[in-house]
């Protein structure tokens, strides 16, 4: 499993990221593992196509939820499930999490 760490303003932002074959899960959340916002991508066929995706289960953070997804499967070219819980601004925790998810892709 891969993981990045943020702390900011008194709180502990994190990701974990769990890689299979076929599909990533990555889990966005902070303090402790919670489960969030459920958002689901495929990747494009090419790089200039984006891939189908949708939001699953919950109603705050539709937007960072499924954004995060879709970059996830743009990245890994995975299917991708994504979870986000965390008491940000939508557009903060778009900015955070994502510089979580390249922190964690990072060898």
């Amino acid at each position: 499993m891969q993981e990045a760490t943020l702390e900011r303003e008194g709180r502990v932002h994190k990701v974990s990221l769990l890689q299979m074959d076929n599909a990533i899960l990555a889990l966005f959340y902070e303090g402790t593992l919670k489960i969030g916002t459920l958002a689901v991508s495929t990747p494009g066929l090419t790089e200039s196509i984006i891939g189908t995706s949708s939001v699953l289960l919950g109603a705050k953070y539709l937007i960072a939820a499924r954004t995060l997804a879709e970059r996830s499967a743009a990245i890994f070219k995975k299917m991708s499930l994504v979870s986000l819980n965390t008491t940000l601004s939508e557009g903060d925790a778009l900015r955070v999490y994502s510089g979580l998810l390249d922190k964690a892709r990072s060898p």
